[in-house]
């Protein structure tokens, strides 16, 4: 009887042995945009951050999924009374993937970097304000701002301004060297990225021992890759037509959530005739957002009428201001002495929302005679030719950042809107802290780039994303864009 039991217990420790070996601890997750390199820290793209936020690069805050600004490499901090100091303290035994130590010399070099005169982070202004930074001690560092700033601690979780070493920083765009769960092992340029898991990380282990992401922009191939099991996820799925498809498949999942993207028919408002007003709300009137929404996105989509996400609390609704009306276009247009119309150029990066979103928009722009000539550019060159040469005239673009309407205070930004009343707004907006005189400027704000058709707002972009059914902690929602995977696993 020992004998027999004995022997099954052997048998089901071998069985569970068998187990332990098979179970899954690696992924594969597609994405339909590559990082034009791998230093969140210089460059707009928000296809780096998708890799390497919280994967590989940490900052003092983060971004939770559900939006939430957490510590992150800063366990606490003090903020003086005037709001002029804040003092954070480090977590301690921090170190890099190179074995190097994480301290307040390279928090003081990160801050120094984001701001400098010459620097080529593509959210200078957010840092600007810092006047100095002080490192107290190997685990203290002190900031202080020029003027209070209510929204630092919110800025600090950006992807621009994750803490970077001075040792590493000459290789980051090609080989980033962070403080994060997962270390950057392989980039095999036009196809995958491969991530390992950082066995010397100072928080929660990650579950997952592997990471690979694999690039697939083509909206078919992304449907046949995913089908076929051949990735176990597709963060930001490019075909909504496919996502019912999907839905009746007990295979996968479909995570459908909110971003912070809103889409946009940007505008080159320095650049004859957008530099007119009345032309650029003679665009706003030809654009049938639901169309565009139905066309392109299958339905998914929230129409908006300014560059604020619907489910931010401060949110006003302004799509009224500019409605679909294809003769007040045209009537616009004449008083403006286009009555002939004109032509421009509308560059089209590769996602879906714009290469069949620019298809519906051209459409419509001649409807009210704007011959709009659609030029497809990869995303590397619409970095160069649109974001960082301003030579276009029109775009469609999702600004996929948190809460960003701070941008239009730059007038060297990439539409290039020069405002001194929105530019002084945001000032005083950033020196203060009562949350509700920050929502009545904030609805200001919108009201004043809603009124000036700044650009044409077309819709906050979802979140759509397919996985295995047995995969769990992955991100609905996109407070941030990037993919975490330090918090999903494989269900038993």
């Amino acid at each position: 009887m020992f004998h027999i039991r004995s022997l099954l217990l052997g048998v089901a420790s071998a069985a569970l042995i068998a187990g332990s070996a098979l179970a899954k601890d690696d992924i594969t997750v597609a994405m339909q945009l590559e990082p034009p390199h791998l230093d969140p820290t210089s460059a707009a793209a928000g296809a780096i951050d998708s890799v390497l936020y919280s994967n590989v690069f940490e900052g003092l805050t983060r971004f939770m999924g559900d939006g939430s600004i957490v510590a992150g490499l800063a366990e606490s901090w003090e903020i003086s009374d005037d709001g002029l100091t804040y003092t954070f303290k480090l977590r301690d035994g921090v170190t890099f993937h190179d074995g190097t130590t994480m301290d307040a010399e390279d928090v003081k070099f990160s801050l120094d970097r984001a701001r400098a005169e010459d620097s080529v982070n593509a959210q200078k202004a957010l840092y600007t304000g810092i006047s100095d930074v002080e490192v107290i001690d190997p685990l203290t560092v002190k900031v202080t701002l020029s003027e209070p700033n209510g929204s630092l601690l919110f800025n600090l979780a950006w992807g621009d301004a994750v803490i970077v070493a001075p040792e590493s920083i000459e290789n980051i765009k090609q080989m980033p060297v962070g403080t994060g769960a997962f270390k950057f092992v392989n980039w095999v340029q036009g196809d995958k990225i491969e991530l390992e898991r950082n066995d010397a990380y100072w928080g929660d282990a990650p579950a997952l021992a592997k990471a690979t992401f694999k690039f697939i922009s083509d909206p078919t191939a992304a449907f046949a890759a995913v089908m076929a099991e051949d990735v176990d996820a597709f963060a930001g799925f490019p075909a909504p037509e496919n996502l019912p498809q999907f839905e009746a498949d007990p295979r996968f999942q479909v995570l459908v959530g909110s971003t912070e993207g809103e889409t946009i028919l940007s505008t080159n408002n320095a650049l004859p005739p957008f530099d007119n007003i009345k032309v650029r709300e003679a665009l706003a009137h030809a654009i049938n957002r639901q169309s565009i929404i139905d066309g392109a996105m299958f339905g998914y989509g929230t129409p908006i009428g300014t560059h604020f996400a619907p489910h931010n609390p401060a949110y006003v609704d302004l799509t009224g201001m500019s409605e679909y009306d294809p003769e007040k276009s045209k009537a616009l247009l004449a008083e403006a002495g286009f009555a002939d119309g004109f032509e421009t150029t509308l560059h089209l990066p590769p996602p879906s929302y714009a290469r069949r979103g620019g298809e519906i928009v051209a459409a419509q722009l001649a409807e009210v005679g704007i011959k709009a000539e659609i030029i497809n550019v990869e995303w590397a060159q619409w970095l160069e030719t649109v974001f960082k040469g301003k030579n276009f005239g029109l775009t469609i673009i999702s600004h996929t950042e948190p809460m960003d309407i701070g941008i239009y205070a730059n007038p060297d930004y990439y539409f290039q809107y020069d405002n001194p009343d929105f530019q002084a707004l945001l000032t005083k907006l950033n020196g203060t802290t009562d949350p509700d005189i920050r929502t009545q400027m904030l609805g200001d704000a919108q009201r004043m780039i809603s009124e000036e058709y700044v650009n044409g707002y077309l819709f906050q972009l979802a979140m759509m994303s397919v996985a295995k059914a047995e995969l769990q902690g992955l991100w609905t929602n996109a407070p941030t864009q990037a993919t975490d995977l330090t918090g999903v696993s494989w269900s038993e």
